[in-house]
């Protein structure tokens, strides 16, 4: 079982998107029973919330339901709980790291560090833009589960 934690600052926008795009898409690859995912924020300040209005609507145009979805804080223990911490931009790994520790076994890295275009994804709460949002953290998803595959991760 392979466990996977998206972050990032609020866990309302682009945390959760993670979380319920990889769900799907790993359905759809047929390997959802080898990965446990969830997701969680570097801040607080959301904690309790549902998943934001325009985040929700954006996975519901690709079929995506995330009902139930409660923001959560990143806790210390979260370091040892999961294999992968998946952030959505650098300040979220950094943060990341001083939470959970800089000796957590978790790979605690950026997304789109496996896509073939490295880089952060832009939080949809200030640009507005939830579909690049959900374009971004598709792209990321994809790449990080043919990289699952092709470590053998899968299997």
């Amino acid at each position: 079982m392979v466990r996977v934690l998206f972050v990032c600052l609020g866990n309302i926008c682009r945390s959760p998107m993670g979380e319920f795009i990889l769900k799907d898409l790993a359905a759809s690859r047929g390997v959802a029973d080898r990965l446990e995912v969830a997701s969680a924020g570097t801040s607080g300040e959301e904690e309790g919330n549902p998943v934001y209005l325009p985040a929700r609507t954006q996975l519901a145009k690709h079929g995506i339901r995330c009902d139930g979805k409660r923001a959560r804080k990143l806790r210390p223990a979260d370091g040892g709980a999961y294999d992968y911490i998946l952030c959505m931009e650098e300040v979220n790994v950094r943060d990341a790291r001083r939470i959970c520790g800089a000796d957590a076994p978790a790979a605690i890295v950026r997304l789109l560090d496996y896509s073939a275009r490295p880089r952060d994804i832009a939080d949809p709460w200030w640009t507005r833009d939830f579909a690049k949002a959900y374009a971004d953290i598709a792209e990321g998803c994809a790449a990080f589960l043919d990289y699952l595959a092709r470590e053998g991760k899968l299997a």
